[in-house]
């Protein structure tokens, strides 16, 4: 795949007092990474990354780290923005937001106007308090996806997702999340096999196992204390193939139907059948990404659905999609 953008594509990080050092560092690296893999192919640097803020200089992060703009919000709006900008998140950004609005009136101004825009972490409510998001999907950290939601009920707010394409803005969840979004951008402009030699150097995945979600539920279950829930929980990880009910889920843990049902809300925040369920779903999301093209029977009865129907309805009740959508969007 050629190179989309003619020259070098310039990337606009965007910092301000307090962002994220992590979501900065993670996105520089697969860019700077992506600039060797072109080097060593005898082509030109595709990426030109430029840190940017109010005012030129340092600018401290949330750790002791800080990195040195070079340009200024007000040199980027006379001068032109790069082919992307990228804001990062913060700790707190409610705080940020209140003692920023001159960089909220900024993304209002400019982020219509780049090709790509893109927002880490809690960097999304910049878009939404711009109101660029609204009647849009969008991905943010899932600790503040119900503020943004509350904040911004235009927003469609995926709490789920990784990260979010949405028209020219990007969207994603916390720290890492940042990477595999950058990433995402790499292959959009040099292709998969380029994205693959970064992702390698980094030691990531191209896409995580387990679709683009911010939770597994198998690491819910390794991480559950009571013992009895855990139990259960591994218990229908190991046969999500064969029907199930309450009973010998009660079975499993020792316990009564009832006790079982209020321990288990009470634990993980949700009934075993909705756990049950969640499983199914993410064993799906997987059997989709994977290489192979599974028919559809394949992969309902593989996670314990009778019927193609009912995988169909599983996606549209909690993705919004079909698993033939899903397969395009996210298959090998």
């Amino acid at each position: 795949m050629e190179h989309r953008h003619p020259g070098v594509h310039r990337v606009d990080l965007v910092v301000y007092p307090g962002f994220k050092a992590l979501e900065a560092i993670g996105p520089m690296s697969v860019f700077d990474y992506a600039n060797v893999h072109l080097r060593q192919q005898g082509r030109s640097d595709g990426y030109e990354v430029r840190v940017v803020a109010e005012r030129a200089g340092a600018v401290r992060s949330d750790t002791r780290m800080e990195l040195q703009a070079t340009h200024t919000l007000a040199q980027m709006e006379i001068g032109g923005a790069g082919c992307t900008v990228l804001l990062v998140g913060s700790r707190d950004i409610g705080q940020v937001l209140q003692a920023s609005p001159a960089l909220v009136q900024w993304v209002g101004r400019v982020a219509p106007r780049v090709p790509r825009m893109i927002a880490l972490c809690s960097g999304s409510f910049f878009l939404a308090e711009a109101g660029l998001l609204d009647g849009r999907r969008a991905a943010t950290h899932w600790s503040v996806a119900q503020q943004l939601q509350s904040r911004h009920p235009r927003v469609m707010v995926d709490a789920d997702a990784i990260y979010v394409r949405d028209g020219h803005y990007w969207t994603s969840a916390g720290v890492t999340a940042g990477m595999d979004l950058a990433l995402a951008v790499v292959e959009e402009d040099f292709g998969h096999a380029l994205a693959l030699d970064v992702a390698r150097d980094l030691v990531m995945y191209l896409k995580r196992p387990g679709g683009q979600s911010q939770f597994s539920v198998h690491l819910a279950s390794q991480s559950m204390r009571h013992d009895g829930v855990r139990a259960v929980q591994q218990w229908i990880l190991a046969r999500l193939d064969q029907p199930m009910d309450l009973a010998e889920m009660a079975a499993q843990a020792a316990m009564s139907e009832r006790h079982l049902r209020r321990i288990f809300q009470q634990e993980t925040g949700r009934s075993p059948s909705a756990f049950v369920e969640a499983a199914r779903l993410e064993a799906a999301k997987q059997l989709l990404e994977a290489p192979g093209q599974l028919p559809l029977k394949t992969v309902a009865a593989r996670v314990g659905l009778g019927s193609e129907q009912a995988l169909r309805h599983l996606f549209q009740r909690y993705l919004g999609i079909t698993p033939v959508a899903y397969r395009e969007r996210f298959g090998s």
